[in-house]
C-alpha cells in the first residue's frame, strides 16, 4: 500500500504530481493522509428567519426577483434575493461577474455561507452553491497550488485505489479498550462520511492514533540522549556580555539565562526550548549562551530558516561579539563557491567561533572543530530531523531552540516533548502595542487613503495575501493580482513590491532587502514575511482574508510591525467575528495561543508545519486536551515497559513512521 504511485489517482497528471511531491506527498497513502480542513453539514437547513449575524448557515430558498449587479469603482457586486416560508435574505458576491449568468434562470438555490450585517440589513455574503446530493461535504485546504475542489475530486479516486489496503497499526487490545474503530473504516469516513456519528468515530480514531504515535516517537527521541559536552560555567561568566549591551536585561531574560547555565554545566547535553513573544529578547539570551560557550573553548552554530534572518543575526552577532574578541562567520546557500570554500575551511579550523547560517550549516561537507552549542531559531520552521542533523555535527553538543510562536503549556509538553521549556514572559519597557482593527470590504477604499498618508510620513507597509495566484483558490485574495491592482490603481504613485514563496530565493530576498533598505514603500506578500523580516520603519500590516489564518499566525504576522518607536497598526480585512475580535483586545501571544487552542483544538495545532515529524498532511482533526493527556500517559507507560506486547507493537509502529527522523540518533 505504501508504494502505490500518485499517477494511479484519476485527475493527477504530471503537474499536480510534482506539486504534491513538492509538498512531501509522494504516494497514495500519503495523499489519503491529507485530511479535510473542515466539514459543511448540508443536511442542517436553517430557516431564513432564524439567521443571526456572525453565523455560518446552509439555507434553501426560492429566487424572488431579478439578479442585480452594481459596478462602483473597481468593484462588481452581484446580488439576489431568496425566500422561504420564514422570511427572505439577499445573497451578495463581490468581484464575481460571471455569477450573473449562472444565477439567471434558476428557481431555487441551496446556499452555504456567513450571515453579515450591512447597516440594519442582514446579508448572506459570498455563499457557495450546493447540489444537496451530499449530506456532509469535506473541505480541503488548497495544496501547493491545487485548488480545494480539485483536491476533493482527486481524493475520491485515491480512496478507490486505496480501498481496504490500510494495515491497522494499533493492536486489537488497545482498540477494544478505548472503543476505536478499524483504520480502513476511519480513513473512508474521514473523507466521505456516511453520517455525523461515523465521522466523529473516524476522527477520534485518527486523532488518537496520530497523537499516540507522535508522543511515542518524541519519547524515543528523548531516550536517545546520553552524556554530552559539559561546560563548567556560572552566571558570573555572562556578566561581561550583559554589561556590553546598550540595555539592561529583563528579569525574565536573567531567569531563563540561569536555567541555561544549569543545563550547560550538567553532564547531560542541554535540550531546551526558549519561547517568547516577538521582541521579548530571545536573541540576546542565545547570544549570551554562545558567549559563555566560546569563552570556555567551544564553537557555536546558529541556524535560521531564511537567508534574510541569517544575515540579520550575523550582523547583530558581529556588532556584539567582535568588540569582545569573538570571531563570527556566515554560511548560506546563496554564497559564491570561493566564499563558501573559505568559510568552510575557517569553520573546520576553528577560526570562526560563532557560525550563523541557514540549512547550509548541516550540509554533508561542513565539518566543525569543537561544536559545543547548537541553536535553531524559529523552531516551528524546522523539522526535528534538521535540528538533529545539526546536533550530530558535534559530539552531543548542547541544543538551544528558540520560538516566537507562543504555544500553550499543555501543547508545549507534547509538541516539544524532547525539550525542557523556558518562557520569556516579559517585554522590554518602551514598546508601543500595535493598534489592531477589523476593516469590512466597504471600507477598503478608506483604508487605501490611510496607507497613502502613512507613506507620506515616510513609513512602510506590508499587505499580506493568503495565496500567490488565482489558480489556488478563487475566492481568496492572491498576491499577484493584488500587486498588479494596487501598483496600477490606488497606490500607483508609490513604490510597490511583490514577494512570495514561488519566486526564486535570490529574487525574493532581493525584494525583501530592498524593502528593508526603504526602497519599497508597500510590500505585497504571502506569509514569507512571517519570520525574519525586521523593518523598524514598517508601521502598518494589512492582512487580506484574515479569517483564513489561525490566531497564532495572525499574531505572528502582526509582530512584523511595531518594532520601532512610531505608532503602528494592523488591519484585518474581513467581517468581525470572535477570532478577529480577540486580536483587537490583546497583544499577549500566550493568551492568544490559549484561545487558539480552545477554538481549534490541539489536532490542528499539532500539524506537520509545526512538528515536522508526523505523516505528511495537515492534521486538522478536532480533538481536546483530554485526548492529548490520555495518549501522553499511554505513551509514557509504553516507554516504561517496552517489552509488553501491546507496547512493543505501538513503539514499533512509531519507530517505522519516524524512521528518517530517528536514524540520526541511532534509534533504529
Amino acid at each position: 500500500m505504501r508504494d502505490i504511485p500518485l499517477d494511479k489517482i484519476k485527475g493527477i497528471g504530471p503537474a499536480r504530481k510534482q506539486a504534491l511531491m513538492n509538498a512531501g506527498i509522494d504516494t497514495v497513502r500519503a495523499f489519503v493522509a491529507y485530511l479535510p480542513e473542515k466539514y459543511v453539514f448540508l443536511d442542517e437547513i436553517t430557516p431564513i428567519g432564524s439567521l443571526e449575524e456572525g453565523g455560518t448557515y446552509t439555507v434553501r430558498g426560492r429566487i424572488t426577483g431579478p439578479v442585480r449587479e452594481k459596478r462602483p469603482p473597481r468593484l462588481v457586486i452581484t446580488q439576489i434575493r431568496i425566500t422561504d416560508d420564514t422570511g427572505n435574505i439577499d445573497a451578495v458576491w463581490f468581484n464575481q461577474p460571471w455569477l450573473k449568468k449562472q444565477l439567471e434562470g434558476k428557481e431555487e438555490l441551496l446556499l452555504h455561507g456567513s450571515a453579515v450585517k450591512r447597516g440594519n440589513k442582514l446579508l448572506l455574503q459570498s455563499p457557495t452553491f450546493e447540489t444537496g446530493e451530499e449530506k456532509i461535504r469535506p473541505v480541503y485546504h488548497a495544496l501547493n497550488g491545487i485548488p480545494s475542489k480539485a483536491v476533493a475530486a482527486c481524493m475520491r479516486s485515491a480512496l478507490e485505489v486505496a480501498e481496504g489496503q490500510w494495515p491497522d497499526e494499533l493492536p486489537v487490545t488497545l482498540r477494544k479498550r478505548y472503543d476505536l474503530c478499524e483504520r480502513n473504516f476511519a480513513m473512508r469516513q474521514a473523507h466521505i462520511p456516511d453520517s455525523r456519528e461515523a465521522l466523529d468515530s473516524a476522527r477520534y480514531r485518527l486523532a488518537f492514533e496520530e497523537l499516540l504515535l507522535f508522543q511515542c516517537g518524541i519519547m524515543l527521541l528523548r531516550s536517545g540522549y546520553g552524556d554530552g559536552i559539559q561546560i563548567p560555567c556560572t552566571e558570573e561568566d555572562g556578566k561581561a556580555f550583559w554589561s556590553s549591551l546598550a540595555f539592561r536585561p529583563t528579569a525574565a531574560q536573567i531567569k531563563v539565562f540561569g536555567e541555561i547555565i544549569k543545563d550547560l554545566s550538567s553532564p547531560s547535553p542541554m535540550a531546551r526550548l526558549v519561547q517568547g513573544d516577538v521582541g521579548s529578547g530571545k536573541t540576546a539570551i542565545a547570544f549570551a549562551s554562545m558567549f559563555i560557550a566560546v569563552k570556555h573553548g567551544w564553537q557555536c552554530a546558529m541556524m535560521a530558516p531564511t537567508e534574510i534572518l541569517a544575515h540579520q543575526h550575523y550582523e547583530s552577532a558581529k556588532t556584539m561579539f567582535e568588540p569582545l574578541g569573538i570571531s563570527c562567520g556566515l554560511l548560506t546557500g546563496g554564497m559564491g563557491v570561493k566564499e563558501r570554500r573559505t568559510a568552510k575551511e575557517r569553520i573546520a579550523a576553528g577560526e570562526i567561533q560563532v557560525v550563523i547560517g541557514t540549512h547550509a550549516l548541516i550540509s554533508s561537507d561542513i565539518v566543525y572543530k569543537d561544536l559545543g552549542l547548537v541553536i535553531t531559531d524559529e523552531q516551528h520552521r524546522f523539522g526535528v530531523e534538521q535540528r538533529t542533523e545539526l546536533q550530530n555535527k558535534g559530539k552531543r553538543p548542547n541544543v538551544l531552540v528558540m520560538s516566537a510562536t507562543p504555544i500553550p503549556r499543555t501543547l508545549s509538553l507534547i509538541l516539544y516533548g524532547d525539550l525542557d521549556i523556558s518562557v520569556v514572559n516579559e517585554l522590554p519597557g518602551g514598546r508601543i502595542p500595535v493598534k489592531t482593527r477589523i476593516v469590512p470590504e466597504e471600507k477598503r477604499e478608506r483604508l487605501y487613503g490611510f496607507l497613502l498618508k502613512e507613506i507620506e510620513k515616510g513609513r512602510q507597509i506590508y499587505i499580506v495575501c493568503p495565496v500567490v495566484d488565482p489558480s489556488e483558490e478563487e475566492d481568496a485574495k492572491n498576491a499577484e493580482e493584488t500587486y498588479k491592482y494596487l501598483s496600477e490603481g490606488p497606490l500607483r504613485h508609490v513604490r510597490v513590491g511583490l514577494a512570495h514563496g514561488r519566486m526564486k530565493s535570490a529574487e525574493k530576498d532581493a525584494v525583501l532587502d530592498a524593502f528593508k533598505r526603504g526602497e519599497i514603500d508597500v510590500l505585497v506578500a504571502t506569509t514569507v514575511i512571517e519570520v525574519g523580516v525586521n523593518v523598524p520603519n514598517a508601521t502598518v500590516m494589512v492582512i487580506e482574508n484574515a479569517d483564513r489564518y489561525g490566531l497564532s499566525q495572525l499574531h505572528q504576522l502582526r509582530g512584523r510591525v511595531g518594532r520601532g518607536s512610531e505608532e503602528s497598526w494592523c488591519f484585518f480585512l474581513g467581517e468581525p467575528n470572535e477570532k478577529l475580535k480577540i486580536l483587537t483586545e490583546t497583544n499577549d501571544g500566550f493568551i492568544i495561543a490559549e484561545k487558539d487552542l480552545q477554538m481549534r483544538g490541539p489536532g490542528e495545532l499539532l500539524g506537520i508545519r509545526q512538528s515536522g515529524i508526523l505523516t505528511p498532511g495537515k492534521s486538522v482533526i478536532a480533538s481536546d486536551t483530554n485526548l492529548l493527556k490520555l495518549t501522553h500517559d499511554i505513551a509514557r507507560q509504553y516507554c516504561r515497559d517496552p517489552s509488553d506486547p501491546e507496547a512493543s507493537a505501538v513503539l514499533s509502529a512509531a519507530s517505522e513512521i519516524l524512521e528518517e527522523k530517528l536514524k540520526h540518533i541511532g534509534m533504529n
